[in-house]
This record gives C-alpha cells, structure tokens and sequence, in this order.
C-alpha cells in the first residue's frame, strides 16, 4: 500500500473529508507551482473548518425546533408596509441578545409575526446562541405537567438557560391561574438575563384576559416590555394573499 493510499485512509478515519476530498486537485497545484505547499495546507484546512463550522449552524438550527426553515430574505415587507424594515434588519445584528433586550411581535392571526420570529431566531442559531422555539401552550402543558410531577423547578431551568427563547402564540387561548402564576415564574427567571421573543394577536390592554389577571399581566408586561422592542404589525393577513391574488386574476380574466 503507498503511502498516498495510506494518508487517504488516515484523512478517512480522522473525519477530515473535506481534504481527503479536495487533496488530489491541490497535489496537482503544488505540481504545476500554481501553489506552494504551504498556501495549500493553509487552503485544504480551511476548506475543513468551513465545513466544520456549517454541520455546527446546522446542529445549532435543527434543535431549536423552529416550525420551519424561513429567513429575513423570505419575508415581503411591501406587502406588510407597518414594517419598519431598517428596525427589523437592525435586529438581525443580533445586538439585543448581548443586552439581554426582548422583541415582541403584536399584530392579528397571520401577518407574518412567527415568520419574523423565526428568522431572527435562525439568525441567533447560526451565531451559535442557544435559541429555542416553542409554542405558548405547548410550553405551558409541559410546566403544568411537570408541576404536577413535582419536577417544576427543572422544567423552568431548562426553558431559563436558553440565550434566545422564542414563545409563539401568547393569548390565541386563556390559560388558569397555576399556568398563569408558572408562565410568570419563567418570565421573571430570564428577566434581564436572557433575551425573550414574544408573538401575541392580543393587544397588551387584553392581557388580563389571557392570564386571568390584571395583576399578574401587568406583572409579565412589565418584565417582558422593560428592555424590549415592540413590533406591531397592522396588515392584511399572507395566508389570504394567494386567494386575493387569485380571485384578482379571475376578475381581470372575465
């Protein structure tokens, strides 16, 4: 066996597929003088890194069980005007993570609050911030679910250590008083710590509604809206924009 052979089988089993890959296409640069040995090192474990490093964002992406896979790109701010799109692109800086700063998205069912959420949710993914997504009463069945199984205190740990924890759908439901008093327990536990992004169709004024509470809502309020940005969105819904579009063809074709 030639030592060729013998060095493409140690780059296979070190896991370094990217040189094994590339190898032969930089042996035959270094042959012709188009590369020295040395700038092709440097290349080939680049290459490695970058590699390294996507399967990392991607690993980072995948267990932050976002709902689906949509970034900034994907949005139409013309279509939602309300917008503020420099506000929302300053988001993406990701610098309300390093202050610990909230984002809440107000606006009715299907404006394009989770899809903003979740954009900027990937973004803090891919910087390789703990990020996770989570429904508002899928979170709230798995805390009263652990109240119940005198395993509370764990259950809010593991929601509070996440840098970016991403709540959809506050309000759609009310929830009873032991959700309320929980929900209001986590917040506090990431109060100024960590950051929180929030979507809601209910108007702030409407939360004691939700929580069964006015104390208690102005409580959440109060910790959530303290170091925040509030986004809200006032527009026609994209789940009827394929259908408006549609019928406007057809009126126009008749």
């Amino acid at each position: 066996m030639s030592n060729y052979t013998k060095l493409l089988n140690n780059l296979g089993e070190l896991g370094l597929n990217n040189i094994k890959n590339n190898i032969d296409t930089y042996l035959n640069m270094i042959k012709s003088g188009e590369k020295s040995v040395i700038d092709a090192l440097y290349e080939l474990s680049n290459l490695e890194i970058k590699s390294k490093q996507e399967k990392a964002i991607l690993a980072c992406v995948k267990v932050a069980n976002f709902p689906f896979l949509k970034e900034l790109d994907d949005f139409d701010f013309e279509f939602q005007p309300s917008i503020n799109k420099q506000e929302i692109l300053d988001l993406k800086s990701l610098r309300f993570v390093e202050n610990n700063e909230n984002i809440l998205f107000v606006g009715t069912s299907g404006v394009g609050k989770t899809h903003l959420a979740t954009a900027i949710g990937i973004e803090c993914a891919k910087h390789r911030y703990s990020t996770y997504f989570v429904h508002f009463q899928e979170l709230m069945t798995q805390l009263k679910k652990a109240l119940a199984e005198n395993r509370l205190e764990i259950r809010l740990k593991h929601f509070s250590k996440y840098k970016v924890l991403i709540i959809d759908e506050v309000g759609y439901l009310p929830i009873d008083t032991d959700a309320s008093n929980i929900f209001f327990q986590l917040i506090s536990k990431r109060y100024e710590k960590h950051s929180t992004i929030i979507t809601t169709n209910m108007p702030f004024s409407n939360w004691a509604e939700v929580f069964g509470s006015a104390t208690l809502a102005n409580a959440i309020l109060d910790r959530l809206l303290h170091h925040s940005h509030v986004i809200s969105i006032k527009g026609p819904s994209y789940r009827l924009k394929s259908k408006v579009e549609y019928f406007n063809g057809s009126s126009n074709a008749s």
